[in-house]
């Protein structure tokens, strides 16, 4: 009897510790999604006028990161830059809303540039070696006293983007839930997007995006080999080199490069290497849109023998800077953003206080995964505090106020502490 006690006794902390760990598992937050429900509504198909911005943006927003992050590896998802962002920019008015609408959609107006991005999204292909995952969430923060958000606000995104809608006390649970949200929507790639929550932040927008391919021809053991890699200091390193054969050629009279292709050609690996007598950042600098698209529209079927190595990096950067010189710099002011459709807070003017923007990247002998991350902080304005002293070291008056007519019930003076 007493070793079936025993045994039982364990079974029942191992269910209870089961169970511990399923709870921290999942994300605590309401799901707001319990009563918002997408309406579908209409997408737009990508046209010549949607394509050519989304080339244009991608180029400034690359050239601008790279600017911003000198002499280091840079990784960026435009795509998830922009959901997360316009995602935002359904909460704008005014001037805000005319300067995200003209960085994130150039001539094209937020309503069509939602439907455009709707259908976009929907329509990325997916299949057995290859996946394009997309996710959208709001999280904002549970005190009504404090934070108001409009319904169409959040019917908007769901209806556009299929955002999940979470109300969370900000507190560490939803520090917890919003990285584990992140974690599950990368495949584990950004494990997380925040360190701490502000004690002004009001809402999250958070886009995650992840990307898994296997090469249409993966290398084998032969195709690798030892080789080095001359970093942009000039110091070589020992690398590991991929070797294979491929049939599209690239060339623009500075640079040669070459697209390598995933499993189904659903999507592709280019690549374009400056010329030796070509500065890497000089190219990118000089490099337009229009020019970029005639090197991949003008590429060349031949044979070419290529040789890259095997890499894996993470990425993290601010885009608060990088937005605001492309010209949306009204949306960062805690004085000035007006983003009144989005909400109220009773506590200020609401702003974005960051956007950030993280991103993995890992490519070897079978394929190439990927993950990115955007997110959009949301704060109010607290008022500017001119603290004050007040010393009671001598007499003074008091009150007992009825507040709902301010009269006093009783009111007093103190000219000395009784003894």
């Amino acid at each position: 009897m007493k070793y079936a006690s025993f045994v039982l006794t364990w079974i029942l902390v191992a269910v209870l510790l089961l169970s511990a760990v399923g709870c921290n598992g999942e994300i605590q937050s309401s799901d707001l999604m319990n009563g918002i429900r997408p309406q579908g509504g209409n997408g737009k198909n990508s046209d010549e006028a949607f394509l050519n911005h989304q080339w244009a943006l991608s180029l400034e927003l690359f050239s601008q990161s790279v600017q911003k992050s000198r002499k280091n590896n840079v990784l960026i998802s435009p795509l998830s830059i922009q959901l997360a962002l316009t995602m935002t920019a359904n909460g704008a008015k005014g001037n805000t809303l005319s300067e995200m609408e003209s960085v994130l959609g150039g001539t094209i107006p937020l309503t069509d540039l939602n439907a455009y991005l709707k259908s976009y999204s929907k329509n990325l292909p997916q299949g057995e070696k290859y996946k394009l995952n997309i996710a959208n969430s709001i999280w904002f923060r549970d005190e009504e006293d404090r934070l108001t958000v409009e319904q169409d606000f959040l019917q908007k995104n769901a209806d556009c983007f299929g955002a999940q809608i979470y109300k969370s006390a900000f507190d560490n649970q939803t520090l917890k839930d919003i990285n584990l949200w992140v974690s599950e929507n990368t495949d584990g790639m950004i494990d997380k997007i925040l360190d701490e929550i502000h004690p002004d932040a009001v809402m999250y927008l958070i886009n995650a995006l992840v990307f898994d391919a296997e090469w249409e021809k993966v290398y084998d053991k032969s195709s690798v080999r030892d080789g080095a890699f001359t970093d942009i200091n000039g110091v070589r390193q020992n690398a590991t080199m991929m070797h294979s054969e491929e049939s599209i050629y690239l060339e623009d009279g500075r640079a040669t490069g070459f697209v390598k292709q995933y499993k189904n050609r659903k999507y592709s690996f280019a690549v374009l290497l400056p010329n030796t007598n070509v500065d890497l950042y000089d190219y990118i600098n000089g490099l337009t849109a229009e020019e970029l698209q005639n090197t991949l529209n003008n590429r060349q079927t031949t044979t070419v023998f290529a040789t890259m190595p095997k890499f894996s990096y993470q990425y993290e950067l601010s885009m608060n800077t990088v937005l605001a010189e492309l010209g949306m710099p009204t949306a960062f002011s805690p004085q000035n953003a007006d983003f009144s459709a989005l909400g109220k807070s009773t506590r200020g003017n609401l702003y974005i206080s960051n956007v950030l923007h993280k991103t993995f990247i890992s490519v070897d002998e079978l394929g190439t995964k990927a993950g990115a991350v955007t997110m959009v902080e949301m704060r109010d304005e607290a008022a500017p505090m001119d603290p004050k002293t007040v010393v009671l070291d001598r007499p003074f008056i008091f009150m007992i106020l009825d507040n709902t007519t301010n009269l006093p019930v009783f009111i007093g003076v103190l000219t000395s502490l009784p003894q």
